[in-house]
């Protein structure tokens, strides 16, 4: 298939993930980068998703772009990812031209945060959307169109590896009692909250930490794929939290951190009971606060329990199961064909 890629282009993003991914199955597939449809002033920006429904600076003109590259690149199929800035019009228009459309929907377009009316409006439009979340499939089917699939993240093999060995002193630069990559979402920050006043040594890293007063202090900034995958490694312990806003059962993190190495404590979820299994077995599970403090206190007194984990966990992940983007993407390629 003849496969065009609109999606973000940056190099934690799972539309870059599949792109790279593209050369496993044969050739890489070219990326239209979604950023390029917001690019605008800042304050223009803010005011165009605050007050016009989260709608992109440049939505009609990317839209006008992307038809014209398939009037170009004669694509089989078009595949998005999350509030992909595609007008109705241009998705009436591929469709005419015969083009299969499919949306990986890596954000919940039922949230609040990210709900726009503009996509919601073109979303009955795609022939396919791929959800990693159940709570979603429900709302999708009761579209009628597009089809619904259930898929889930994955990690990158490229990115999401063990770094090489660090001397001691870089390690210990780097080591952390209690690490955290995400941003600072309302229910996350109660959780660090929580730890914070139970008096766990936090690691924060991800966007927007540093604005609370209480958490500051741990915040660290962002971390670039080099440095994520040294500070999974040198962390005693790993917190894998979902996106309750998003209703997520697993989360972008649930298979980058065992990709990596780290040793991790997860929230309880059916999507991680599917994956982990039992609790002990690769992860410890958590779904109070009371109970996170007690097996976080528990880790951090055994050193080899924690290896022993964060072993088992990148076994169950990269060796036993099929959870690249390769994987995913043969899957999606499967379901789009003819």
């Amino acid at each position: 298939m003849r496969v065009l890629i609109v999606g973000d282009s940056g190099p934690a993003h799972v539309g870059r993930h599949i792109q790279v991914a593209s050369r496993d199955l044969g050739g890489e597939m070219p990326l239209m980068d979604t950023n390029e449809a917001y690019a605008a002033p800042r304050f223009v920006k803010t005011l165009l998703w605050r007050l016009l429904g989260h709608r992109p600076a440049r939505l009609n003109e990317f839209s006008r772009r992307l038809v014209s590259r398939c009037d170009r690149y004669k694509p089989d199929l078009v595949l998005t990812f999350g509030l992909a800035p595609i007008n109705t019009s241009a998705l009436m228009q591929m469709r005419k031209q015969g083009v299969t459309l499919a949306n990986f929907a890596t954000d919940d377009p039922w949230n609040p945060e990210h709900r726009a009316s503009w996509f919601m409006r073109g979303l009955p439009l795609y022939h396919h959307v791929f959800t990693p979340r159940h709570a979603n499939e429900p709302e999708f089917n009761a579209l009628q169109s597009p089809a619904v699939h259930y898929l889930p993240f994955a990690y990158a093999p490229g990115t999401h590896f063990p770094p090489p060995e660090m001397a001691e002193e870089e390690r210990a630069h780097w080591s952390s009692e209690m690490l955290f990559i995400g941003g600072a979402d309302p229910a996350r920050i109660a959780v660090m909250m929580a730890l914070r006043e139970r008096h766990f040594n936090l690691s924060l890293w991800g966007g927007y930490w540093n604005r609370h007063p209480l958490l500051r202090h741990f915040a660290a900034g962002h971390a670039d794929p080099d440095l994520f995958r040294k500070l999974v490694s040198c962390a005693a312990i790993n917190l894998c939290l979902v996106r309750r806003a998003n209703r997520d059962g697993h989360s972008m993190r649930t298979f980058e951190l065992p990709a990596v190495g780290g040793c991790l404590l997860v929230e309880d979820t059916a999507d991680h009971r599917d994956l982990f299994g039992p609790d002990g077995e690769s992860v410890g599970y958590f779904t109070t606060m009371d109970d996170l403090e007690m097996k976080a206190r528990s880790l951090l007194d055994q050193p080899a329990e924690r290896m022993r984990l964060a072993q088992a966990v990148h076994q169950r992940v990269c060796k036993q199961g099929r959870h690249t983007y390769a994987d995913r993407l043969r899957n999606i390629l499967a379901t789009c064909s003819p």
